[in-house]
């Protein structure tokens, strides 16, 4: 998968509202909930945000800061209420650094402060 392929998908999924797959979800990041709780409270994050893409789909987790796991849509819904205006200028600033570590295998992985 190219990062020009990565990033078109990221775009579709996270600001035209695209479908987010929750099979992609169960299988690249549902089982390692706990990990990333855990990354959060070490980095003292309020918010944590994963994503992946694999084969055109992409699936994304965020923690918020009361510790509540949101998956797919519901994630994507409480980003946009976090950032308000400033989400889709944010999404557009984040999907080529994510594309380029989902591009070299890795999950894309967040810490987030939002102030």
């Amino acid at each position: 998968m190219s990062k020009k392929n990565i990033e078109k998908n990221l775009t579709k999924a996270l600001i035209k509202g695209g479908k987010l797959e929750k099979k992609l979800y169960d299988f690249e990041l549902a089982a390692h909930t706990d990990e990333y709780l855990l990354s959060k409270k070490r980095g003292n994050y309020k918010y944590f945000l994963v994503v992946v893409e694999n084969t055109n789909d992409v699936a994304m987790l965020l923690i918020d800061e009361n510790d509540v796991v949101h998956i797919n849509e519901d994630a994507r819904q409480q980003l946009q209420t976090l950032f308000r205006k400033a989400y889709d200028r944010n999404m557009k600033d984040s999907i080529p650094q994510m594309a380029k570590e989902l591009d070299t295998g890795f999950l894309y992985k967040c810490g987030l402060n939002p102030g």
